[in-house]
């Protein structure tokens, strides 16, 4: 059954005979006890093989194959850099940070978020005169506005499930080139029926529900937790500028090339993107051909044991619905979509409407808050990685983080409501915006934290629930604006549920780490 092989031991000990099993491992059969090169368990290593030789009771293991080979990636073919992730790696210079490979990834998922907004936020800028040439109402203005977040409803959970499963990489590239392409034909669809128009803004709804979750999962593979809250700050201050981008350049390019122009703009720079991304960028670091040794080390140090495991193709749903952290997830993702959605639809409206300023003027006084936002968002995030590095717990840092998300652009709306003038209106819609991405190191880094292999699908879940906070609160904000004739009812609305939000988060939320693969 088995057949013995003599090995050349070290010089100064006798031969031994292993036994030639299908397995690893060799099991010396003899071997000089009283030899006083070894003591109890030592081990001795050579370069190749590394032979390690446990003297207890006689038995001596020798572990791994007399030449063992490297791992090599079914994604790209690169070898994979194994290294000892018990051993600390020393915490990266500033330098080293912002030049590192994952922060050029989480740049790249940064264009990716801006485009996504861009995308979005051109049908805010164009419902206007779309509604004038077409004679439609304010509130079915709002049905328009609102078709977006029909499909944005639909794909999260399985685009979330995605990604979980197969990784970011394959699963953004996916969703920015279908999305893209809805952009590209938007124009079209809008000359040729309402039907049209409106399946378009469905479908880029549908391909934009896996931007976040891809961007979660990117980060939770590439980033350490103490970089996590400054990656998440970067991503989304893409996602901020992608705002402030689509509301000022697309009156410009309305004016030079019509209704369709930044339709048309935005929807073929998504596809320069896409080449990009698949030619230049890699799912881990694992796998990335461009990442430096002690980059390397330093990222899988840091990673606890068992984190990146590939999640189950069914998520364990009826799990994850029966904690009580996965709905302060959903309750907040509800009221941050609630609030980001009202006022990036309305704003461009509202300027107009409450102000009387023209198009080109509330574009602008519209995108200065979002620029704002994607500034102290990478600051919150630089403070809330301060914050855990001192020695906080992460648990008091999101509910910290995320009470000033909340609370913040509560009390800001109160003093939007007040504002007699458009420049004190956009200062104190820039502080809510501004307060507002403080969330951002709250439940959206939260979601990495309590089940990283299901962060995707979690994501999608919070997102879903979100989505049709959103859908009432784009149309409620249309049918209330008729009914009441004020927007500023619907605004001191929005304030009290930021309040009630704030207050079920840090009655409910943790940092730690939940058990979602059995059952409670």
């Amino acid at each position: 059954m088995y057949s013995p092989a003599t090995v050349t031991p070290p010089s100064g000990f006798p031969p031994a005979t292993i036994l030639q099993n299908p397995r690893k491992t060799r099991t010396i059969k003899s071997f000089s006890k009283s030899s006083s090169s070894f003591s109890s368990n030592s081990t001795l290593q050579t370069s190749k093989p590394t032979i390690q030789i446990h003297h207890e009771a006689c038995r001596t293991r020798i572990s791994a194959r007399f030449l063992p080979k490297p791992r090599v990636s079914s994604d790209d073919a690169q070898p994979r850099v194994s290294v000892n992730e018990d051993e600390e790696a020393s915490e990266p210079s500033f330098l080293e940070f912002i030049t590192s490979e994952r922060v050029k990834v989480v740049a790249m998922v940064a264009l990716a978020l801006a485009l996504c907004n861009a995308d979005r936020v051109v049908m805010s800028v164009a419902i206007v005169p779309l509604s004038q040439s077409r004679g439609w109402s304010q509130a079915f203005a709002g049905v328009v506005q609102s078709s977006f977040l029909w499909g944005y409803m639909i794909s999260p959970i399985a685009g979330g499930t995605l990604v979980d499963y197969y990784g970011g990489k394959i699963v953004m590239a996916c969703g920015v080139a279908l999305w893209s392409m809805a952009t590209f034909l938007t124009p079209w669809a809008a000359d040729h029926s309402l039907l049209a128009l409106l399946t378009m803004r469905a479908l880029l709804g549908v391909a934009e529900g896996v931007a976040l979750p891809c961007m979660n999962n990117m980060i939770a593979r590439w980033f350490p937790e103490t970089e996590r809250s400054r990656a998440v700050g970067l991503a989304m201050a893409g996602f901020q500028l992608g705002s402030a981008i689509g509301l000022t350049l697309s009156p410009i390019l309305m004016s030079q090339g019509g209704v369709g122009g930044p339709f048309i703009i935005f929807g073929l720079s998504g596809f320069l993107w896409v080449l990009v991304w698949v030619s230049a960028t890699s799912s881990t670091p694992e796998r990335s051909p461009q990442i430096t040794k002690y980059e390397l080390e330093y990222i899988q140090s840091k990673r606890k044991k068992g984190q990146m495991k590939t999640a189950k193709i069914i998520p364990p749903f009826r799990r994850l619905l029966s904690k009580l952290p996965t709905w302060s997830l959903i309750v907040a993702n509800s009221m941050h979509s609630w609030g980001f959605f009202v006022i990036l639809s309305w704003m461009p409206v509202y300027f107009k409407t409450i102000y009387h300023v023209d198009l080109r003027q509330a574009a602008w006084f519209s995108a200065v808050p979002w620029s704002m936002m994607a500034l102290v968002g990478y600051l919150a995030g630089v403070f809330s990685d301060k914050l855990i590095q001192s020695g906080m717990t992460i648990t008091l840092t999101r509910k910290i983080m995320q009470s000033i998300g909340f609370v913040g652009p509560g009390i800001a709306l109160i003093g939007l409501i007040m504002a007699k003038s458009p420049v004190v209106a956009s200062a104190w819609l820039t502080l809510a915006v501004g307060l507002k991405s403080f969330s951002h190191c709250g439940f959206l880094v939260n979601l990495q934290e309590i089940a990283p292999q299901y962060s995707g699908v979690l994501h999608g879940m919070s997102n879903t629930a979100g989505t049709l906070a959103a859908i009432v609160g784009t149309v409620g904000a249309g049918f209330f604006v008729e009914l009441v004739g004020s927007f500023q009812g619907f605004l001191l609305l929005t304030s009290l549920l930021y309040f009630s939000a704030a207050l079920f988060w840090n009655i409910f939320s943790t940092g730690q780490r939940v058990n979602f693969d059995e059952g409670s």
